[in-house]
């Protein structure tokens, strides 16, 4: 892998947020890498979509990439607010396919957005499987059949809970192809 710099920028979420450096962990364990954590260097109300009343991801990672590279490898934004893409009703997250920035959002990946009771451990995994996942797709890699590889698509928040954070062997050998 690269010894690049992964961005880790907390978007509406505070730097100090709890969820971030156990995130920040998972991705150097996922991919070799340092990670840092930067703010936001734009502001992401540019996003927004007031009929809607949700965040354009598409929009997100073109804000990303405006300038904030800094020499990072890749950057993932990090936020609590709902993003879609204008064909999909909302979106867990989404990546540049074979590019440099990924974002993904908690918003739909805790237990309450269900009317359940909190499940902190559980949104944290289902938040770091969404970031390896969106990272995948970075190093190209497009959704697999595997439906344990965490490069298998999930339309669902159950279906993120079906699969581990980690990729297939197939996938590992891809990204290890590009990186």
């Amino acid at each position: 892998m690269n010894a690049g710099t992964l961005d880790l920028v907390p978007i509406y979420l505070a730097d100090r947020d709890e969820r971030l450096h156990p995130l920040a962990e998972a991705l150097e364990r996922a991919f070799p890498v340092a990670v840092r954590i930067r703010p936001p260097w734009f502001d992401p109300e540019k996003s927004f979509d007031p009929s809607r009343g949700q965040y354009n991801s598409t929009r997100l990672l073109e804000l990303l990439l405006d300038h904030g590279g800094d020499g990072a490898w890749k950057i993932l934004g990090v936020t609590s607010v709902d993003l879609f893409i204008p064909v999909l009703t909302y979106v867990f997250g989404e990546a540049q396919l074979d590019g440099a920035a990924a974002v993904v959002s908690t918003h739909r990946l805790g237990t309450e957005a269900y009317g359940l009771e909190p499940d902190e451990a559980l949104s944290k995994d289902r938040l770091v499987k969404e970031a390896v996942h969106e990272l995948g797709h970075t190093f190209g890699l497009v959704h697999c059949p595997d439906a344990g590889c965490v490069m298998h698509a999930s339309t669902y928040v159950e279906e993120i809970d079906l699969k581990s954070a980690t990729f297939c062997p197939a996938c590992v050998r891809s990204v290890r192809a590009v990186s």
